[in-house]
């Protein structure tokens, strides 16, 4: 349990040594879930702050939350080990998606969103946070010498992720902050 802890407070503070721990660490696989389900409970939350009523919202929140995570755990896998990869980088998705579930810590606070108005404030401190993360966590599981093609690969997930989620909304009717 204190590993746990002191992981994911590490991920908060976007220590590399924390990342590389995860990284090396393959049966951190479930605390990386928990971390991630922690998250999308938060994001089931928030979403009582941003119109969404009832058990219903949050659920929905949750799921949206998580189609997030996933999303962009995919686009930052493909365009990381793929796209993107540089000579030294070594793809294991396993290793960056336990690495990229504890990038996720930050949204735990996401659920301070659900006060109506700290909203805008809360979603986009979390938000900078979160790719923050993301580059600690991209630059320390694909090995990359360069912070700038970390930057790059988050950047380019992050809009990518966007546009799905803007899509989903367009689709269900609703809108995206």
């Amino acid at each position: 349990m204190a590993l746990f802890f002191s992981r994911f407070v590490g991920a908060l503070a976007l220590d590399a040594g924390a990342y590389e721990s995860v990284e090396a660490d393959r049966s951190s696989a479930m605390q990386s879930v928990i971390v991630v389900v922690a998250v999308c409970i938060s994001g089931g939350i928030a979403a009582l702050g941003l119109g969404l009523t009832g058990l219903a919202g949050v659920v929905n929140g949750a799921v949206l939350s998580l189609g997030a995570w996933l999303t962009w755990a995919a686009v930052i896998t493909t365009f990381g080990t793929i796209t993107l990869p540089e000579p030294q980088t070594k793809a294991d998705v396993a290793e960056l998606f336990r690495v990229l579930g504890f990038a996720a810590a930050p949204g735990i606070f996401v659920g301070l969103a659900a006060m109506p108005a700290a909203a805008p404030w809360v979603l986009s401190v979390v938000a900078a946070w979160m790719v923050a993360a993301a580059v600690m966590a991209v630059r320390q599981a694909l090995d990359y010498r360069s912070t700038t093609r970390a930057i790059a690969v988050c950047a380019v997930a992050w809009l990518l992720t966007f546009g799905v989620l803007a899509a989903v909304a367009l689709f269900l009717g609703t809108t995206v902050s």
